[in-house]
């Protein structure tokens, strides 16, 4: 009988951190504010906006302006066979921005590699419809 007890205690305490997690406030929703892709990472909210001349990611925090002071990233994408990259920087209070040309069609990665000022670097993956 404690041979059971003990394996009942460990699977409840293995999974008490998967409760744990579910527990993320979502009161915020992930719908593009500008028209563009959102994603989920590292807990903000990355919405790509792209065009040949310009790709824009913005940035929200739990639903809230995030600030991009400070920040650096770059881009890399990959369409095709082709593999490009661009410097991302700062350009308002919540977005980053690479200038083109860039090659863009359905099916085009985009892989945005950011650090913010005071939080953990996100890698933010986004695929072109």
């Amino acid at each position: 009988m404690k041979k059971f007890s003990l394996i009942g205690s460990l699977l409840l305490a293995l999974t008490q951190p998967a409760w744990a997690s579910g527990d993320h406030d979502h009161a915020h929703e992930h719908k593009p504010l500008h028209g563009g892709i959102v994603v989920e990472a590292a807990h903000m909210d990355w919405e790509l906006v792209a065009s040949p001349e310009r790709i824009v990611i913005h940035v929200r925090d739990h639903g809230k302006k995030a600030s991009t002071a400070g920040a650096t990233g770059k881009l890399t994408l990959l369409s095709g066979g082709h593999k490009s990259e661009a410097v991302l920087k700062p350009a308002g209070e919540d977005r980053l921005e690479a200038q083109g040309p860039f090659t863009l069609g359905p099916g085009t990665k985009i892989v945005a590699t950011v650090q913010l000022q005071g939080k953990k670097g996100a890698n933010v993956r986004f695929s072109l419809k």
